[in-house]
């Protein structure tokens, strides 16, 4: 079972968690990165390191949030691997917390 980025990353895009991923499993989008459920080795190491906690097992997500599932495989398929950590978006503080982001998701 693999862990999934959820909707309080969009428009945040912080990158701390990438750092510690021995599996290289994360992949970047314009605002928002995915996790791979390939690569993913459900090591958890990237939990804690997630800013805008935004990072959950995939069977601990709520109903509303299961969406991601689906979107974190597809997307991943589709965005560039990345390995380094980044700066997060320019208006990251802002938007964290902020519910129901999807609509603000660009591919």
């Amino acid at each position: 079972m693999a862990f999934v980025v959820t909707d309080n990353c969009i428009q945040c895009k912080y990158t701390d968690c990438v750092a510690v991923c021995p599996a290289d499993a994360f992949y970047e989008g314009p605002n928002f990165m995915v996790i791979s459920p390939i690569d993913c080795i459900d090591c958890g190491l990237c939990v804690p390191e997630c800013d805008a906690q935004a990072i959950f097992q995939e069977d601990e997500l709520t109903e509303d949030q299961q969406v991601f599932i689906e979107l974190n495989a597809e997307l991943a398929e589709v965005w560039p691997n990345i390995t380094e950590v980044k700066p997060a978006m320019d208006e990251a503080e802002k938007w964290n917390g902020v519910p129901n982001k999807l609509g603000m998701l660009e591919k």
